[in-house]
C-alpha cells in the first residue's frame, strides 16, 4: 500500500524504514506466493497493475479497520505514540515550532513530529502525510480545515536604508518607480502583487531585476537594501520588530483568512493527529 501511495519503492521504503532492495524483494516474494503480478516496474517508475489496483482498493478499508482497532487501545496508554507527518511551508512551520510543537512533544513524549517544509502544494494523502498546513484559500475542498494563528496578511517591506535613498511609495502605482523583489511561484508564473483599500482592488505587475522563489530569501535581501518585497507578515515579523525592515503601503494590505491545518475526512484520524488538533484548539481559545 505504501508503494501504491508513493508510486516509488524508495519513498515507500523510507516511510517503512526499510532498504529499497529489501522492499523490492518482499514484493517479488508476495507476487510469487499469490501467483499474480501486482506492480509494473520500470527504471524510472512503479505503478500497480490492474490486479494491484483491485487489491489496493480492497485493502484500503480493511487497513482502516485495523488502524481503528489499534487506536481503540489508546485509552489504556498514557497518551498517543508513533509518528505524525505534516506537510507545511517554511513560514507556517516556523509558527508551529514556536507555538504548538514544543508543547505537543512535551505532553506526548512517545510521539515524533515529522515536519516537512516545502513551497509546493501536494496531495497529502497520496504522499503519505497525516495532515498539511496552508492558507485557508489553498486548502482542497474535500479536506477538513482547522484554523490557527489568526488572520494572515501580505505586506510590502523595505529596509530603512532603501527608504532613505529611494523614498517611500504612497500608492501601489508608485511601485513602477522602485526596485521590487519578485516572486516566482511553484507553477513557474511570476506573482502579481495584489492590494486592496476601501473596496478597490489592484493587481500590480511590479518591475524588478531580482526574482526569487523563496519567501525567506526575499525577506533577507529586502533587509539588505536590494528593494521592496511583498511577503507574508509572518515571514517578516522578526525583521520588522528589530527595525531591519519597515512597512510601506500598509493601508493597502488587508488581512484575510489565515493558516489552517487540514486533513482528510475520509480516513480514520490517528490519535496523534487528534491530540495535535486538540492542542491547536487550546491555543486558539
Amino acid at each position: 500500500m505504501a508503494i501504491v501511495a508513493h508510486r516509488s519503492f524508495r519513498k515507500a521504503a523510507d516511510e517503512l524504514g526499510l532498504a529499497p532492495s529489501t522492499l523490492s524483494h518482499m514484493m517479488r516474494t508476495m507476487e510469487k506466493k499469490m501467483g499474480v503480478r501486482l506492480l509494473h516496474r520500470t527504471t524510472r517508475s512503479v505503478a500497480p497493475t490492474e490486479a494491484g489496483e483491485r487489491l489496493a482498493a480492497r485493502l484500503g478499508p480493511a487497513l482502516k479497520d485495523v488502524d481503528a482497532a489499534l487506536e481503540a487501545v489508546d485509552t489504556f496508554r498514557s497518551g498517543p505514540r508513533g509518528s505524525l507527518r505534516i506537510n507545511s511551508n517554511i513560514s507556517a512551520s516556523r509558527l508551529l515550532l514556536k507555538s504548538i510543537v514544543p508543547t505537543y512533544l512535551a505532553r506526548y513524549p512517545e510521539m515524533t513530529v515529522d515536519l516537512v517544509s516545502e513551497g509546493r502544494l501536494i496531495d497529502i494523502v497520496a504522499e503519505g502525510f497525516d495532515a498539511g498546513v496552508r492558507l485557508r484559500e489553498a486548502v482542497p475542498q474535500d479536506m477538513i480545515a482547522v484554523p490557527f494563528g489568526g488572520a494572515a496578511q501580505f505586506v510590502a517591506v523595505v529596509s530603512p536604508a532603501y527608504v532613505n535613498k529611494q523614498g517611500r511609495p504612497q500608492v501601489p502605482d508608485d511601485l513602477a518607480k522602485h526596485r521590487c523583489i519578485r516572486l516566482r511561484l511553484p507553477s513557474g508564473k511570476l506573482y502579481r502583487w495584489e492590494f486592496e483599500k476601501n473596496g478597490e482592488e489592484i493587481a500590480v505587475e511590479v518591475p524588478g531585476s531580482l526574482i526569487l522563489d523563496n519567501i525567506d530569501l526575499m525577506v533577507e535581501v529586502a533587509a539588505a537594501g536590494l528593494g521592496i518585497a511583498y511577503v507574508p507578515r509572518l515571514a517578516a515579523d522578526d525583521f520588522l520588530e528589530s527595525g531591519r525592515l519597515l512597512l510601506v503601503l500598509d493601508d493597502w494590505c488587508p488581512k484575510f483568512d489565515g493558516l489552517c491545518l487540514y486533513y482528510s475526512g475520509h480516513r480514520h484520524v490517528p490519535a496523534g493527529l487528534r491530540a495535535f488538533i486538540d492542542l491547536i484548539h487550546e491555543n486558539t481559545l
